[in-house]
């Protein structure tokens, strides 16, 4: 399970905070940046489709669908030579573009 948080107060820009029992990252981006997540389905990997979504350390943050139910979310200067990746459930991506709604 992976909990998610939106912090939209942080400064200097929202903070989108994902944890799970091992590991936590903090994701920075505007609300319009991460309601574009909606289209997440149609950034399908195989086709080298991607969203260029917020920034984790100073770097972007892209995210692709990862099979039929997960999504993957790559750090680093682009989606073909990322440093660090993650394996999401879609489910997680539905709740981050829910929190975006006012």
């Amino acid at each position: 399970m992976i909990r998610v948080t939106l912090d939209v107060d942080a400064d200097p820009s929202p903070m989108l905070m994902l944890q799970a029992e091992t590991w936590e990252v903090h994701i920075r981006a505007s609300l319009a940046d991460l309601s574009r997540l909606t289209s997440i389905r149609r950034a399908n990997w195989d086709e080298r489709r991607s969203l260029q979504v917020g920034e984790c350390a100073g770097a972007p943050v892209f995210w692709a669908v990862a099979g039929d139910d997960h999504a993957t979310i790559l750090i680093g200067q682009d989606d073909e030579t990322w440093d660090a990746a993650l394996i999401v459930p879609l489910a997680t991506i539905d709740e981050i573009v829910t929190l975006t709604r006012p």
